[in-house]
């Protein structure tokens, strides 16, 4: 039995690797659980699969959590960055599952890796702020680096058995669903609501994620993803809208042939594998039938209408700190657009002018890259301040 530890099991990546753990019961143990402050939910959890250590980023709410399982003995609550950390870095735990989004799961991840941890995750933050670091602590610690994204999924098992051999591989094509506003005209998207940005027609998601498909960041933030996952270059990796999410992404080898991973849109395929890597279990989740009229259908991604995608490119070819200004800023933009305090087509454009902004260092250490990403922020909330005063549409 495998004794995992879950980071952000309050969101749908947790709730979603928790329902695997139901399915396989005889497979897993949850050791540990963190989560930011959804007590509730935690608490619920909590009394589910009785871990020995569960963590709340915010300490009123890890203290409401305390005083509500006090007749349960025996489970630590820790609080904060450093208890996050210590769920992450428990001795019980084999695999750590990195369900966190944004800028907070890259602490917990490294240091889960240092202690020697497998790591599955579907925060490609961290792969955005830190892929040399990453990559150079895992390979120190020896252990698995599993991605559960759809898209980082499908290429990692594209790859399977040939993840050393890069000279072969002609390109990686990510595909993108196109998101709610594929066909929408550029001219109507200046006033699109945040509730019209969350209808993403094919996946259940979190918010953030949900709108960073809107704007194809997600896309760019995959493709930076990409570059150190699978130690590829720029030039390699292409982005390709496919509406009906059925092919999660493909890899096209130098002697002319395609692979592809093809599945339903469920998460929990994804998580599964990666979490009994390199086996294979049965999931409880829809088929995908062949044997129905299908038409899957391809098409280049509208730059103009998608500039974030661009964004993303640029800077992953300059590197350094400029890809974690990139994702900080976003986290940041995303939150305001989602409150109402810019418009969506504000969204690339202040991140444009965070980036413009920016000195970028070349071979960023990890206080480098915290310090970007608390530069990045700040100064996103600045931009959102005086555009909300100015009240004026800063690209057109």
């Amino acid at each position: 039995m495998k004794h995992i530890a879950i980071l952000g099991s309050t969101g749908s990546i947790g709730k979603n690797a928790l329902s695997v753990v139901e399915t396989h019961p005889d497979q897993f143990k949850v050791v540990g659980l963190a989560a930011n402050r959804d007590v509730d939910t935690l608490e619920h959890q909590i009394r589910r699969y009785r871990p020995m250590r569960v963590a709340l980023n915010e300490p009123p709410a890890a203290e409401r959590l305390r005083t509500r399982i006090r007749d349960i003995n025996g489970i630590e609550v820790l609080t904060g960055t450093e208890g996050v950390q210590a769920v992450a870095t428990m001795p019980q735990a084999v695999q750590v599952l990195d369900g966190m989004g944004g800028s907070a799961g890259l602490l917990p991840t490294l240091a889960a890796i240092n202690a020697g941890k497998d790591i599955a995750f579907v925060n490609k933050e961290v792969m955005v702020m830190a892929g040399p670091l990453v990559n150079a602590a895992v390979t120190a610690n020896s252990v698995n680096l599993i991605p559960i994204d759809g898209e980082m999924s499908a290429i990692f098992q594209c790859l399977e058995g040939a993840r050393d051999r890069q000279t072969e591989i002609h390109r990686l094509l990510i595909t993108a669903s196109g998101g709610p506003f594929r066909t929408v005209p550029k001219t109507e998207l200046y006033s699109v609501t945040p509730e019209q940005a969350l209808q993403h027609p094919n996946w259940k998601m979190g918010k953030k994620i949900t709108i960073d498909s809107a704007t194809m960041m997600n896309k760019g933030l995959e493709v930076i993803e990409a570059k150190w996952l699978f130690n590829i270059e720029l030039s390699k990796i292409d982005v390709v809208v496919h509406p009906e999410s059925i092919v999660h992404s493909m890899v096209e080898w130098a002697d002319g042939s395609t692979l592809a991973q093809l599945g339903p849109t469920d998460m929990r395929i994804m998580i599964q594998y990666a979490l009994t890597y390199p086996r294979r279990l049965s999931a409880p989740v829809p088929r995908l039938d062949l044997k129905q009229a299908r038409t899957l259908n391809f098409e280049p991604v509208d730059l103009e209408k998608f500039p974030c995608l661009s964004l993303a490119y640029t800077a992953a070819d300059v590197g350094g700190t400029l890809p974690v200004v990139l994702s900080s800023a976003d986290e940041i933009v995303v939150a305001a657009f989602l409150n109402a305090d810019i418009g969506f087509m504000d969204i690339p454009a202040i991140l444009g002018h965070v980036m413009d902004q920016h000195v970028v260092t070349a071979e960023p250490t990890l206080s480098d890259i915290l310090e970007a990403d608390q530069w990045a922020k700040a100064t996103a909330r600045s931009l959102i301040k005086n555009h909300s005063k100015s009240n004026k549409i800063v690209m057109s």
